[in-house]
């Protein structure tokens, strides 16, 4: 297992090598000028240049690349040109936002995501399974940033039940019930496309496992049904379920970007949105380049666990 966990890392290298390449060449090519959005009205051809040598954009793109990189070995992500504050710094603290967000996001859409599937496997062409499948669809077909305006103009402005935006009230709170107060509307929406996806594909692993020889024989030796269910298919179904989830962490801290812009939630994504607009390059390139370790990691979780799972992968 250690030997394969190191070649799944090693294997990671190169995804992570060329996505900081494709990160710095797109940045790159936004049009506009960094030095020119810095200084505003104090723009002038002189102050541009000076604050272009001194951020080193004065280079070409090769060298500034391969700058970059080296700091970055050195864990050095650069300074933020808007906050004038290590990039590091501002996006491990960003980061954390939007893992709780995400965590919870990811947790709620695996619970009823696998309940909803085995519920609907067990009473396929049921009424049951119906309902789930007409709800798995209604949510795969609905805009995250769309269901997220409704629920705020429902429960937060016409209700009053939850917040609408942030993740501590401003006065007063901080603690976790306030958190959860503020948590439950953004994790919900960003959870609904990933249950059905999760939803869908337990189904379908749920009645391809009902149908084996070993299920039937377990009923025939006097197993309870929930036995059955639980103990025999849901765990050999669980198999293939695994990778899915692993993927759908990744699109859930994917999606936060704009979940956290609808909810003003203080994650990495709504940073993102902010240092884009700007164009400050480092915070963008640093903010993406942890996302994206953050997807190899959940991957790699998904597939160490698949693996422990099934002793045929080993």
């Amino acid at each position: 297992m250690a030997a394969y966990i190191a070649k799944r890392l090693i294997a990671a290298i190169p995804v992570l090598f060329g996505l900081t390449i494709i990160v710095f060449l797109i940045m790159a090519m936004i049009p506009g000028d960094p030095a020119t959005a810095i200084l505003g009205s104090y723009a002038t051809p002189e102050n541009v240049a000076r604050l272009n040598r001194d951020l080193g954009l004065d280079k070409s793109l090769p060298e500034q690349y391969f700058i970059w990189i080296g700091n970055l070995f050195q864990g050095d992500l650069g300074r933020s040109y808007t906050l004038n504050r290590p990039v590091l710094d501002e996006v491990l603290e960003r980061f954390s936002a939007t893992l709780i967000l995400a965590g919870t996001s990811l947790i709620l859409c695996s619970i009823f995501g696998l309940l909803a599937g085995i519920a609907s496997a067990v009473r396929q062409y049921g009424w049951t399974d119906k309902i789930v499948t007409l709800l798995v669809l209604i949510g795969i077909s609905t805009p995250s940033f769309w269901l997220g305006l409704l629920l705020i103009l429902g429960f937060a402005v016409n209700l009053r039940l939850f917040p609408a935006s942030g993740m501590y009230a401003i006065y007063g709170g901080g603690d976790l019930l306030d958190l959860l107060h503020h948590l439950a509307l953004p994790a919900f929406t960003l959870s609904v496309v990933a249950t059905g996806v999760i939803a869908r594909l337990t189904r379908t692993a749920m009645l391809e496992v009902l149908r084996q020889d070993y299920i039937r024989t377990a009923r025939a030796k006097g197993l309870t049904e929930r036995r059955v269910i639980f103990r025999h298919a849901f765990k050999s179904a669980l198999v293939s379920v695994i990778p899915v989830i692993g993927i759908q962490a990744g699109f859930v801290i994917g999606g936060a970007v704009y979940i956290e812009t609808v909810f003003q939630w203080p994650g990495i994504g709504s940073m993102l949105v902010k240092a884009i607009s700007t164009r400050d390059l480092l915070l963008v390139q640093g903010g993406v380049l942890v996302v994206a370790a953050a997807y190899v990691l959940f991957n790699l979780i998904a597939d160490v666990v698949q693996t422990l799972l099934d002793p045929r992968l080993r």
